[in-house]
C-alpha cells in the first residue's frame, strides 16, 4: 500500500509540471493568433498599454476552453511517452501494476479537472466573453491616431478630404495644404487652400485645431431647397484670403468603453440557468408567433377561412349557413369568366398586387421567425458546449495516456506532432457539427457531440490495445496482415533440436512423400480453372481437399522436425505453409456462405479474392511436389 501511494505520487509530480507548462504554451499559442488575426484592429488608435493587458487577459480567459484539452492530451503523451522510452512503465507492468491503476492517480486528478473546467465555463466563460467582446467592440470603433502622409489624400476624418505635399517633421508644419470640406453636404462644399498650417489635438482630445497660413477659402452658397434656384441659374459661391485662420474640427481620440448590456442579454453571457430561462420564453414566444401566424394565414388566404359570426344572426341560422357554404362549392373560374373584360383585368390585377403583398408581408414574418429559431439553436449549441469541455478532457486523456504508453518516446518532437494532428481532427470535427447544428441542419445535441462520439471509440480502442500489450503502430504488423489477407505465403522456421524423443523412420516418411506429391500433381492438373461459384460457396468458400493436403504435409513436417540432420531440416524449411484453402482468413460455414453467395456485391468480391488466392494456392502445390523430390534426395544422401 506504501508503495502504491508513492507511485501514485511520482505520477502526479511528473504529469503536474508537464500539464502545467504545455498549458502555457496551448494558451500561449492561441493568444498569438489571436493577435495575428486582430492587429490591424488594435494597431495605430493610441490605445494604452492597460487596456491592451485587459483585452489581453480576458482574451486568455476566453481560450482556455480551448487550450485545456489540448494541454491533456500533449501532457499525457509526454508523460506516458517518458516512462516507457525510460523502461519505467515497463517495471510497474513487471510488478504486477495493471497499466489502468497505473493511469488511475491522474484518472481522479483529471476528473476534478473536468469538474472544475464545468464551472469555469458555466460561470466565469460568460463574464468573461461579454468583457473581451466589449472591449473589441469598443477596440474596433475608436477613431484612430490621426497619422496624414504625404502627398496622398487622408480620409480619417469625417466629412473632410486633407491634402499635404510635404511635412516638416521638425517643426511640426504642413507645406502645400488642401482641405475638401463636404460636411454640409456636397451642395454646399468648401475648399480651402493654404501655404502651410498645423494641426494638434485639444486638451479633452476631443477636437482637433488646425492652424492655416496664407490661404483662401472657396465655398458654394447654394442654399436650402426652399432656397434653391433654378439650374439654369448661376450658383453663387463665397471666396476668402486670410493670413491666419483656426478651423475646429469634431474629433474623438479618445478611448470610450462601451455598454455591456448590448452582449450581456445575448447566449454568450449567460450560465446554464440563464440558458434554460431563456429557452423556455423562446420556446413559447415561438410557438406564441407560429399559432398566431398561422390562423392569421388560413383566416386570410385560405378558401376555407372561418366564417365570421354576426351578432344579429341565431346561432342555427349561423351553423346552417356554414354547412351550406362547405355542401355548396362555388366555381370562381365561371364567375370570373361571365364578368366583362375590363372588370376580369382589374379584378386580376387587384389579385396579382394582394397576393405579391401577402408575399412581401409574410416573407418578412418568416425572415423575422426564423431568426428567433436561429437564436434558440445558438442558446442550446451554448448550453452542450459547457459540457463537451468537461468531457473532452477526460476523451483526450485516455487516447495520450494509451498512445504514449504505445509509441514510448517522451520529449517534445513526437508527442507534439501527435497532439497537433489530433487536435486539429478535434477542431474540424467539431466545428463542422458546431455549423450544422448552427444551421439548423441537425439538432444541437447532435452536432455538439459528434466531436466526442468520432473520439471516444478512438479513446476506448487505444486504452484497450494499451491495457492488452497490442502493438498497433508498427508497420510490419500492418504489412503481415495485408500479405495474410492477399495470401502471400509465410516462411517456415524450423531449429533443431537438442533432446529428440522419438527419431524419424525415414522409410515410412519416403513413403508419406511420395503420396504427398502425388496429390499434390493431381490437385494442380484437375483445378486449373476457376472453381464454380455455386460450388464454392456450398461448402463453405473451403477447398477441402486442398486442406487435407495442407494436413499430411504438416505431419511430415511434424517428424521430420525430430531430425538432427541439419541438411533434412533446412529442406524441411523449403515446405510452403498452405493457408489459401480458405476464401479469407476467417471461418465460413456452408450456411453462411449460401446467404453471401445471395448477396452478390460480398459474395462476388469474396469469389474474386478466392480465384487470386487459388492461384497462389496452385503455385504451393507446384513447389510442395518440388520440395518431396529434393527431401527425397537429401534422406538418401545423409542415409548413404
Amino acid at each position: 500500500m506504501r508503495t502504491i501511494k508513492k507511485l501514485d505520487l511520482f505520477l502526479l509530480k511528473t504529469f503536474l509540471p508537464l500539464f502545467i507548462m504545455t498549458f502555457g504554451i496551448c494558451l500561449f499559442i492561441f493568444l498569438m493568433q489571436f493577435l495575428w488575426k486582430y492587429i490591424d484592429e488594435m494597431v495605430g488608435k493610441g490605445i494604452e498599454i492597460h487596456v491592451l493587458a485587459e483585452c489581453f487577459f480576458y482574451a486568455a480567459l476566453t481560450f482556455v476552453p480551448q487550450s485545456l484539452p489540448l494541454a491533456i492530451l500533449f501532457a499525457s503523451l509526454m508523460t506516458f511517452g517518458n516512462l516507457g522510452e525510460q523502461l519505467e512503465l515497463l517495471s510497474m507492468k513487471a510488478s504486477g501494476i495493471s497499466l489502468m491503476r497505473i493511469m488511475l492517480p491522474l484518472i481522479v486528478f483529471l476528473a476534478f479537472v473536468a469538474i472544475s473546467a464545468f464551472f469555469f465555463q458555466n460561470n466565469i466563460i460568460p463574464k468573461s466573453q461579454v468583457k473581451f467582446l466589449t472591449m473589441m467592440y469598443s477596440i474596433r470603433t475608436k477613431s484612430p491616431e490621426l497619422e496624414i502622409p504625404e502627398s496622398t489624400f487622408y480620409t480619417g476624418i469625417s466629412g473632410k478630404n486633407l491634402y499635404v505635399r510635404k511635412k516638416d517633421n521638425k517643426r511640426k508644419l504642413f507645406k502645400d495644404v488642401m482641405i475638401y470640406d463636404y460636411a454640409d453636404g456636397f451642395n454646399n462644399l468648401h475648399v480651402i487652400v493654404a501655404d502651410s498650417g498645423r494641426l494638434r489635438t485639444s486638451t479633452d482630445k476631443k477636437f482637433l485645431v488646425m492652424t492655416l497660413y496664407s490661404g483662401e477659402l472657396f465655398a458654394n452658397q447654394k442654399g436650402s431647397k426652399t432656397q434653391a434656384r433654378e439650374a439654369r441659374d448661376a450658383v453663387p459661391y463665397r471666396r476668402e484670403t486670410f493670413d491666419t485662420m483656426e478651423m475646429l474640427i469634431e474629433f474623438d481620440g479618445n478611448f470610450n468603453m462601451r455598454d455591456e448590456s448590448m452582449y450581456s442579454g445575448r447566449f454568450v453571457g449567460k450560465n446554464i440557468s440563464e440558458l434554460h430561462r431563456s429557452i423556455d420564453s423562446l420556446t413559447v414566444r415561438l410557438d406564441s408567433i407560429k399559432r398566431s401566424e398561422s390562423m392569421m394565414l388560413y383566416n386570410q388566404s385560405s378558401y376555407r377561412k372561418t366564417l365570421p359570426k354576426s351578432e344579429n344572426m341565431p346561432q342555427n341560422d349561423s351553423l346552417k349557413l356554414k354547412a351550406e357554404v362547405r355542401e355548396k362549392a362555388l366555381n370562381f373560374d365561371s364567375l370570373l369568366n361571365a364578368t366583362e373584360p375590363g372588370i376580369k383585368s382589374s379584378l386580376l390585377n387587384y389579385s396579382k398586387d394582394k397576393i405579391e403583398a401577402m408575399q412581401i408581408n409574410y416573407g418578412f414574418k418568416a425572415e423575422t421567425l426564423k431568426f428567433e429559431q436561429k437564436d434558440m439553436r445558438w442558446h442550446h449549441t451554448e448550453m452542450h458546449r459547457k459540457f463537451t469541455l468537461s468531457f473532452a478532457c477526460l476523451i483526450f486523456f485516455f487516447i495520450g495516456a494509451p498512445l504514449g504508453a504505445i509509441i514510448r518516446k517522451g520529449g517534445l518532437g513526437t508527442p507534439a506532432v501527435i497532439s497537433v494532428l489530433l487536435f486539429i481532427f478535434y477542431y474540424i470535427i467539431d466545428n463542422i457539427g458546431y455549423k450544422m447544428a448552427r444551421d439548423g441542419v441537425w439538432l444541437p445535441w447532435e452536432g455538439m457531440w459528434l466531436s466526442s462520439a468520432i473520439l471516444l471509440p478512438l479513446g476506448i480502442f487505444l486504452t484497450y490495445k494499451a491495457v492488452n500489450d497490442s502493438v498497433i503502430l508498427n508497420s510490419e504488423t500492418y504489412l503481415d496482415a495485408v500479405k495474410r489477407f492477399l495470401g502471400k505465403r509465410q516462411l517456415r522456421k524450423i531449429e533443431r533440436k537438442e533432446l529428440v524423443m522419438e527419431k524419424p523412420d525415414y522409410s515410412l516418411i519416403l513413403q508419406n512423400l511420395n503420396n504427398l506429391k502425388e496429390k499434390s500433381l493431381k490437385y494442380t492438373s484437375k483445378h486449373k480453372r476457376w472453381p464454380n461459384y455455386p460450388d464454392f460457396w456450398k461448402q463453405g468458400g473451403i477447398d477441402y481437399e486442398a486442406k487435407a493436403i495442407s494436413a499430411d504435409m504438416e505431419a511430415i513436417v511434424a517428424k521430420l522436425e525430430n531430425s538432427d540432420k541439419i541438411l533434412v531440416l533446412n529442406k524441411t524449411m523449403d515446405f510452403p505453409v498452405i493457408e489459401n484453402y480458405r476464401p479469407v482468413n476467417f471461418t465460413v460455414t456452408p450456411k453462411i456462405g449460401t446467404a453471401l453467395a445471395v448477396i452478390f456485391p460480398v459474395g462476388g468480391i469474396i469469389y474474386l479474392i478466392s480465384v487470386y488466392r487459388r492461384k497462389l494456392l496452385l503455385q504451393d502445390m507446384h513447389t510442395l511436389a518440388k520440395v518431396c523430390d529434393e527431401i527425397k534426395e537429401t534422406i538418401g544422401d545423409v542415409q548413404k
